[in-house]
């Protein structure tokens, strides 16, 4: 189709040029198995959620996924929640490095699928089943640290369309797509929605993101709409969309309350942050969420 014949070179040349910076992080194997329960949310350095978190990061490339973690999640009291991640065609997780790698500053476990061809969400599925693994396995650096009660979904372009293709999947408990692509059904998702659109995105269009929002009637939907991106904002730096983001999986996925306050309640954050949006929108079901339980 047009619109992935149009993202392939750029998403393909700007993960070569990046390919120099890559980095790669080890951790000790886990010996203390106790832990404590993910019902209370990791600290934040900052309310300001586009800020780095308090963990240091590591990075582990496999075959099938890449994990962004916190680089001490062998010696962590706590487990961490889970975010798994589709790219954009063509793309690969080097390309969305820095984005990953905030997400696991903030105290996830982030599984990016290696393939460029994300749109069906097989290889998002089976990071969730890797990460089980090695959540069971006591050689395992992530030993009962992963947090698998708490996953989210997300994803960009043909990434997005695969985070709401995942959010059929039980184990999902949020979904987050950024400018998805138009080949899913949010029809067939049970959980919360964070839509996310570009004001200038030519590829994907944001009355495409509506359209997907509009359809999210039976589910807590919000549409979000940042003011002067185009479909490559979130590449690299991802400048504007980092803080939302984490705030949204903070909320979602850690219980965080002051996160929840920037989308659900009289005083949402991002309703009133027109330097940042350009539209917003929150279906009835997001409407009746208050703010202090998201």
């Amino acid at each position: 189709m047009l619109w992935r014949r149009n993202l392939f070179a750029p998403l393909a040349a700007l993960a070569l040029a990046l390919t120099a910076s890559a980095g790669a992080g080890t951790a000790a194997a886990a010996t203390d198995t106790t832990v404590a329960a993910a019902a209370s949310p990791a600290a934040s350095a900052t309310d300001d959620f586009g800020s780095p978190g308090p963990y240091a990061t590591a990075v582990e490339v496999g075959a099938i996924t890449t994990l962004y973690y916190p680089r001490d999640i062998a010696d962590s009291d706590r487990r961490h929640p889970v975010i798994v991640w589709g790219n954009g065609t063509g793309g690969v997780p080097l390309v969305y490095r820095d984005l990953m790698l905030h997400w696991a500053s903030q105290g996830f476990v982030v599984a990016a699928a290696n393939t460029p061809m994300s749109n069906l969400g097989i290889s998002m599925r089976a990071s969730i089943d890797m990460l089980t693994g090695r959540n069971a396995d006591p050689g395992s650096i992530f030993f009962d640290r992963v947090d698998l009660e708490h996953i989210g979904a997300s994803g960009h372009s043909q990434g997005g369309a695969a985070a709401i293709v995942v959010g059929s999947d039980p184990r999902i408990d949020t979904i987050l797509p950024i400018q998805p692509g138009p080949l899913a059904n949010i029809n067939a998702v049970r959980v919360p929605a964070l839509l996310l659109a570009g004001q200038r995105d030519s590829i994907v269009f944001p009355a495409l993101v509506k359209a997907f929002y509009n359809a999210a009637d039976h589910i807590p939907a919000l549409y979000g709409e940042v003011r002067g991106a185009d479909h490559f904002t979130v590449v690299g730096d991802p400048g504007p969309f980092a803080a939302p983001t984490t705030a949204w999986f903070r909320a979602q996925l850690m219980g965080d309350r002051t996160a929840g306050a920037q989308f659900f309640g009289p005083g949402c954050g991002i309703c009133t942050d027109t330097a940042t949006w350009s539209d917003v929108r929150r279906n009835s079901l997001a409407l009746n969420v208050p703010a202090a339980t998201p």
